[in-house]
């Protein structure tokens, strides 16, 4: 919790209606063939046996050191620059089909540091904004071997021990909303709910907070696309369901209020959008919100009416889970 906490907590009666922003200066700072069954040697008689110098799955071995072989051709590509491109398309799309995938990456020479490049040769195009599609999917796709790497239990600490995560924030900071940019933005959005994606992540929650990525899910959560937004609300939602960060929000007033304002906002926005994924979020946070004293005692004042009467029911008809949620909610918020 070093360096986390303010040592001065302040109280939100304290300040009235005087509101901060949360920490907005820091923001300018920044297709596989599955494998072949074994075949079956019983085309004979009932009992014919196998022979024994062909074993039953053989094939099977013969098919999936075939694939291995294709990984890592094309792992050995990606150092190469004039191949890189194709392997990059090519591994994005078997990362859910090969388990090691992660291991492989992480492990072999040179093959991060390629990863790494493709992510800072993006930088010079952010900011005037002049991203193409075509260097857009590129650096996506190397992004979503990033993911990968973050998804994987053995590889996921040695990726956060390296920062790397510090290499996407520039991609976060970004506001442009072309299809390009915003493309840039999920998919690195998608490396970080990855990341907050275990049960068991208070290392990767304490890093986030000390790389202050709440304020920037909080503008994309005001300024995305529906699916960025629902996957920054998302890690949001992950970081305060762990007990470091619904302390490090709830322990000054100015923090509780920018996660509060912001939700509130995406509110009045589900009231036109009807968005029934961001809404379950949203309800999620505010219900974890109550668990602390001081944020219920804030709630009680400045929870939105659509929450508290019945604007959601036919949104929420046929979502018990959430209509759940929404009603502990308001039972929190209810007691004394």
């Amino acid at each position: 919790m070093a360096g986390l906490i303010s040592p001065r907590p302040v109280s939100y009666l304290q300040h009235g209606s005087q509101y901060s922003a949360y920490g907005r200066g820091g923001l300018s700072n920044y297709s596989e063939t599955p494998p072949l069954p074994g075949p079956s040697m019983n085309m004979g008689m009932p009992h014919q046996q196998v022979p024994a110098f062909l074993p039953s799955n053989s094939m099977a071995t013969s098919t999936t050191m075939q694939e291995d072989n294709k990984i890592y051709t094309l792992v050995i590509e990606l150092t190469d620059p004039s191949t890189r491109e194709s392997a990059l398309l090519e591994l994005s799309k078997k990362r859910e089909q090969y388990d090691d995938l992660a291991l492989v990456l992480w492990h072999s020479f040179g093959i991060m540091p390629a990863l790494l490049q493709e992510i800072v040769s993006v930088y010079p195009l952010l900011s005037p904004p002049n991203l193409t599609a075509h260097v857009s999917n590129r650096v996506c796709n190397a992004l979503a071997l990033l993911q990968c790497v973050a998804s994987h239990p053995d590889t996921r600490p040695l990726f956060l021990n390296a920062h790397i995560p510090l290499f996407l924030y520039p991609f976060l900071n970004t506001t442009s909303k072309t299809r390009p940019f915003e493309y840039l933005r999920l998919t690195s959005l998608g490396v970080i709910g990855a990341l907050v994606k275990q049960n068991d992540n208070n290392t990767v929650i304490h890093f986030l907070l000390s790389t202050e990525i709440i304020p920037l899910c909080l503008r994309i959560m005001e300024t995305g696309s529906e699916l960025s937004k629902t996957v920054a609300i998302f890690i949001v939602q992950k970081i305060l369901l762990d007990e470091t960060g619904l302390t490090y929000i709830c322990h000054t007033y100015e923090r509780f209020y920018a996660v509060g304002t912001v939700l509130s906002n995406m509110v009045n926005q589900l009231v036109e959008t009807q968005a029934v994924r961001l809404l379950k979020h949203v309800v999620r946070c505010y219900l974890r919100l109550s668990d602390n004293l001081r944020a219920r005692e804030a709630l009680r004042a400045c929870l939105p009416e659509p929450l508290r009467d019945q604007t959601f029911s036919a949104l929420l008809k046929g979502d018990m889970v959430t209509k759940r949620c929404l009603t502990t909610l308001l039972n929190n918020l209810a007691e004394p």
